[in-house]
């Protein structure tokens, strides 16, 4: 299992670093702790944070009700529960964007 993958009951938790006002958002690739997210949003009035729930429910196919950034509003790495889905669906569908 991947180091930035925590199972917790009815999902799975992810580690994202983040990089803000980003031409576009997409996955900028994998550390040994987290996964590297840019996102094309400002990091002003959690439209950043917005940005990343919606990104990452769109690529992970999951409604966006199912995505919530849960530790990290106000840093770059930040911690996202995925709903609905677990630990090792979750990596399969990341390493899509290699």
């Amino acid at each position: 299992m991947k180091n930035w993958i925590k199972p917790v009951a009815g999902g799975a938790v992810l580690t994202c670093r983040v990089v803000p006002s980003a031409s576009r958002s997409e996955i900028a690739g994998f550390t040994e702790e987290a996964v590297r997210i840019r996102i094309a949003a400002p990091p002003v009035d959690g439209k950043a944070n917005a940005e990343l729930e919606r990104f990452l429910a769109k690529f992970l196919k999951v409604p966006k009700s199912a995505v919530a950034v849960v530790k990290g509003e106000s840093g770059k790495l930040k911690k996202v529960m995925v709903a609905g889905i677990g630990p090792e669906e979750l990596a399969k569908r990341l390493e899509e964007a290699k």
